[in-house]
């Protein structure tokens, strides 16, 4: 079988850490017999210094023409002081709205091999977690109705929050979905004792999950999600949340697997193309030094092996691959923490992947 892929290495570390990924896929084309044509497109700070803009029309369209997206990292300081609009970082805001990806999934689970690197206490480790975020991508406050105005205590910016029953209806729908596929258990999280968008949320998933009665959902609200992932992680099968509360804890959930270079994410929408990215950063600090942890992305081509194409034999090599690279203790230095030995390079870490293939 032939795929097209569309990379958008982006900025800072994103070329490296794409690069890794594709010689992965090339590795699984040879073992599995396909072939992935990967064409490279500009988006983030890189598109900026070349055309004057976040996303190029170039990018959206050869983004919207391809099987699906790989896409490593965007922005970094040399940026910061762009005004809003010309931001890096709006180059994935645009692509999502474009491909209409309004459901992102990021799994973070705790490697048996990486429990020392976990920063919680021994006895919360010992219970392991797996859990999967799905987070609300589209709407809520990152695309409500924002500006600056005159207000009582004077100059004033505001950012809106709104949700509409359609948009809740099918991230519910997404999250039922895939507790199906796994423990059947859904958080729901909210804010619902202060915000109306929330008991719109929490009424609306409520309703959804008549649909799924083999499916136990329950309500959280996120202050105390926020707790409980730090207290009891193991407690969570499938969370599913808002944009802005998202965000946040999926970063909170993948930092206690020991690093968020570990850490893979699908954007998905309602046709099979998505796009498929590390959660973490460009990391300018470290870009162009063969320091870059790869796991991430290579996970994250895994994920899009499994939903986009439809390959799940193929997705379970790389991951077993992945487990048993780490079950080696071969580790990258965002998570050599208290393990002792010298950190793998990114290349050399990609190497170790590929033999166990």
């Amino acid at each position: 079988m032939q795929y097209n892929i569309a990379l958008v290495k982006g900025d800072g570390i994103g070329p490296e850490i794409v690069d890794s990924a594709v010689r992965v896929l090339e590795k699984i084309g040879e073992k599995f017999g396909h072939t992935f044509n990967c064409t490279p497109y500009l988006a983030g700070g890189c598109a900026i210094d070349a055309c004057g803009v976040p996303l190029p029309d170039e990018t959206v369209e050869g983004c919207k023409n391809a099987d699906s997206v790989l896409l490593g990292a965007v922005g970094g300081p040399k940026w910061d002081k762009m005004p809003g609009n010309l931001r890096p970082e709006k180059a994935l805001l645009g692509l999502r709205s474009a491909l209409g990806l309004y459901t992102n999934l990021r799994p973070a689970r705790l490697y048996n091999s990486l429990k020392e690197e976990c920063p919680l206490r021994p006895d919360i480790v010992e219970k392991g977690f797996d859990l999967m975020m799905v987070r609300e991508l589209t709407g809520g406050i990152y695309f409500g109705e924002r500006g600056r105005r005159d207000g009582k205590y004077g100059p004033e910016a505001y950012d809106t929050e709104a949700y509409s029953v359609m948009e809740v209806e099918r991230i519910a729908r997404a999250a039922f979905d895939a507790a199906r596929k796994r423990n059947k258990k859904v958080t729901s999280i909210d804010k619902a004792n202060v915000l109306e968008t929330s008991r719109l949320w929490r009424e609306t998933v409520h309703r959804i999950a008549e649909e799924y009665p083999d499916v136990t959902v329950t309500d959280m609200l996120v202050d105390n999600a926020a707790m409980q992932l730090v207290r009891n992680p193991s407690q969570f099968d499938v969370v599913v949340t808002s944009n802005m509360f998202g965000d946040i804890l999926s970063d909170e959930a993948s930092q206690i697997t020991g690093s968020i270079g570990l850490l893979p994410s699908a954007s998905l929408g309602a046709s099979k193309c998505g796009l498929y990215e590390p959660i973490h950063g460009s990391a300018p600090d470290i870009a162009g030094q063969n320091k870059a942890n790869p796991i991430a992305t290579i996970l994250s081509a895994a994920m899009m092996l499994r939903y986009a194409f439809d390959l799940a034999e193929e997705a379970d090599a790389i991951e077993k691959a992945v487990d048993a690279v780490l079950d080696d203790g071969l580790r990258t230095a965002d998570i050599i923490g208290r393990s002792e030995g010298t950190p793998l390079t990114c290349t050399e870490m990609t190497d170790e992947i590929l033999k166990r293939i």
